[in-house]
């Protein structure tokens, strides 16, 4: 399954899951871990696979003059019309709008783990950046995608079947307080995405792996495997 024909499928249930207040785990305790990654404003902060916008925002709020970049119309859209102001544009992660080295930050907020051609983006990522420019990534941590508990108790085991290292996608249905979502998690092993950013030429300068730090007694599981995983990378 293509991810963009997915997640555009997916457009219109995401943006009233993303949009809910204090629903998602970015509001929960991943919005914050993550812009600690983030250097202060520069030229242009390039948003790659920005979504329905709300990491934009929340830049733009920060001071960062952005550029949002989403593959998917309806996110597009949904992105513009919340901000008029704020600058979107339709555009391909392995294909980016942009001129070389026109940008000193490019974020990637969970959106690369959802790139068709994982290599393609970190190169155009790299392109985009002008030299000591920094790319800043947020993924679903391989081990969370590789991997599942056996149950919602605390102490659950956690049980990989098959190989790690092997390439599958996964389709998650979850009904949660009024809300409904099917999130697709492609699994790919860590290595490769190092070896994109090896292969781009970007050298990683900071590496945290974020577990689930809400109150939620729900989630204590999550207290023991990584949920995601935030990395910022520089153009030398």
């Amino acid at each position: 399954m293509a991810l963009s024909e997915f997640w555009e499928g997916q457009a219109e249930a995401w943006v009233r899951w993303a949009r809910a207040p204090g629903h998602d785990s970015y509001w929960l305790f991943h919005r914050d871990r993550f812009l600690e990654l983030l250097p202060p404003p520069g030229r242009l902060t390039l948003d790659v696979g920005c979504g329905e916008g709300r990491l934009s925002r929340d830049l733009k709020e920060l001071g960062h003059t952005v550029l949002a970049v989403d593959r998917s119309p309806t996110m597009v859209r949904h992105a513009r019309e919340a901000d008029p102001e704020l600058e979107v544009r339709e555009g391909d992660a392995a294909l980016l709008p942009v001129d070389d080295g026109a940008a000193d930050l490019v974020v990637s907020f969970m959106s690369l783990m959802n790139t068709d051609d994982l290599e393609a983006a970190v190169r155009e990522a790299a392109r985009v950046l002008e030299p000591g420019g920094r790319y800043c990534v947020a993924i679903v941590h391989s081990l969370n995608t590789a991997g599942a508990f056996v149950s919602g108790e605390p102490e659950a085991a956690f049980v990989i079947e098959g190989s790690y290292f092997e390439h599958t996608q996964r389709l998650i249905p979850v009904e949660r307080d009024g809300f409904e979502m099917t999130f697709l998690d492609e699994h790919r092993p860590l290595e490769d995405y190092f070896r994109a950013l090896e292969a781009a030429g970007l050298l990683v300068e900071r590496l945290r792996e974020i577990p689930d730090l809400s109150r939620d007694e729900r989630a204590l599981r999550w207290r023991r495997i990584p949920l995601f995983l935030h990395l910022r990378a520089v153009a030398p």
